[in-house]
This record gives structure tokens, C-alpha cells and sequence, in this order.
């Protein structure tokens, strides 16, 4: 009874979490992923990173419950929200041209484990870019 009651409450709130403190581009690069557990982070090189960016964002766009938070500089971040608890992850993508790489890193803000979405997550904007 009281795991039924915990998942209804947190289905009718919706469970945000703060934003992280090291979104963004550090030194030339995203953050490195603290746990696998609920962090995904890849570099596809590729032949223009820019290029590459301007092709996944209308993809990315289009996702659904799924918003384009930021997008300046090479550098876009969006937040995604789970179907049924609300659950946040942030997805960022960097237009690394000097190393010919297309970094990408989707994280939890909130739990223990994503039981793999962001790693599924960058596995199909990867496949997206052929």
C-alpha cells in the first residue's frame, strides 16, 4: 500500500529536480558523467560538428515532451520529461570544430539508476545522423 501511494504522489507532482550545476561547455568540452547509472555521454566524430548540431535539432525538436532550453554557440541544451512521473533529464550537444567531434551527454536530474534512457536517448540521435 504505501509503494502504491508513493507512486501515485509522485505521478501527480511530477518530479523535476534542480538543474545541474555543470551544464554547459567546460574548457572545450561537456562534463564527464559522475555515475553511468543515470548519465550517457558520447563524441561522434564527424565531418562538421556544426553541421551535424543543425541536423539533430529538428530532431530533437520534434521529440516528444522533449524542449530546446538553450542553443547558442555550437552548443544546444534541452531538457526531456518522462511520460508518466515527470522525470527531467538534461541533454547537451557541443559542436567541437576544432576536434571534428559532436559531444553528447543526457543525464538524470533525479534517482539512483535511468534504467538505461540516456544512453537510448544518444544511441538514436547518433543513429539520426547516419
Amino acid at each position: 500500500m504505501t509503494a502504491l501511494l508513493l507512486t501515485l504522489t509522485l505521478a501527480l507532482f511530477h518530479l523535476m529536480g534542480p538543474v545541474p550545476a555543470d551544464l554547459g561547455v567546460h574548457n572545450g568540452a561537456l562534463s564527464p558523467c559522475e555515475s553511468t547509472a543515470h548519465c550517457a555521454r558520447a563524441e561522434w566524430a564527424v565531418a562538421d560538428p556544426q553541421t551535424a548540431l543543425a541536423a539533430l535539432t529538428p530532431v530533437i525538436a520534434a521529440t516528444p515532451r522533449t524542449e530546446i532550453v538553450e542553443q547558442a554557440d555550437g552548443y544546444l541544451h534541452a531538457t526531456a520529461t518522462s511520460a508518466f512521473f515527470g522525470f527531467v533529464d538534461d541533454l547537451e550537444l557541443y559542436a567541437d570544430s576544432t576536434t571534428g567531434v559532436l559531444q553528447a551527454r543526457s543525464l538524470s536530474r533525479l534517482g539512483d539508476s535511468d534504467l538505461g534512457v540516456n544512453a537510448k536517448r544518444l544511441a538514436a540521435l547518433r543513429e539520426q545522423l547516419g
